[in-house]
């Protein structure tokens, strides 16, 4: 039997995905929760086989959710939304599949079945979007900040978190929006957030 943690900020959704993989005679869902925190809670106390987690959850995201539940665990994103950039960060962070979610479900559980299996699986649509993808202009130090503004911190925030003067990062801050072409530091960080960079 696989048995899987579902994670997914929709009500609506996880419960009609939850539904549907309990049809399957091999795979059930062993907890169903609503974000990354809790999913990575969930996965620590049911040690299930693989964890699905939506992309785009409240607290930590699908990536950052994967990061934290770590090699023990497979873990496969859906996503509504891949861009390329994402699809990265997922494969560094160990992730083992990431599929859209107008996959059918027939097709996700043997999904399952194969990343339970020791294999992998990218949707193809989004494994050519990730290899025809501009390359991300920024530096290392204007996705740091940009993560952490992003994250909600002001500049003084920042400044004192990666342990630089503030106008050091106003002006890590304004490069970073001269190359995205943006106007605030708000607008760079969703910016490098929906490109999937940070």
């Amino acid at each position: 039997m696989i048995r899987v943690v579902l994670a997914d900020d929709e009500d609506l959704i996880r419960g009609a995905l939850a539904a549907l993989l309990e049809l399957e005679s091999d795979i059930t869902v062993v907890a169903q929760v609503s974000d990354g925190d809790a999913a990575v809670a969930a996965v620590a106390e049911f040690a299930p086989d693989i964890a699905v987690l939506d992309l785009e959850m409240p607290r930590r995201d699908g990536v950052a959710a994967a990061r934290a539940i770590g090699a023990g665990t497979a873990v496969v994103i859906v996503t509504r939304h891949a861009r390329p950039g994402v699809l990265r960060r997922a494969l560094a962070a160990g992730v083992r599949g990431f599929v859209p979610k107008t996959t059918p479900a027939a097709r996700l559980a043997s999904i399952l079945r194969d990343v339970h299996g020791g294999g992998r699986y990218v949707d193809s649509e989004i494994a050519a979007s990730a290899l025809t993808a501009d390359s991300c202009p920024l530096t290392g130090r204007e996705l740091e900040v940009l993560r952490l503004t992003r994250g909600g911190g002001s500049v003084q925030d920042v400044a004192q978190e990666v342990h630089l003067a503030h106008g050091t990062v106003r002006n890590y801050l304004s490069s970073a929006m001269t190359k995205l072409g943006v106007t605030s530091r708000h607008d760079a960080a969703r910016k490098a957030w929906e490109e999937g960079w940070i």
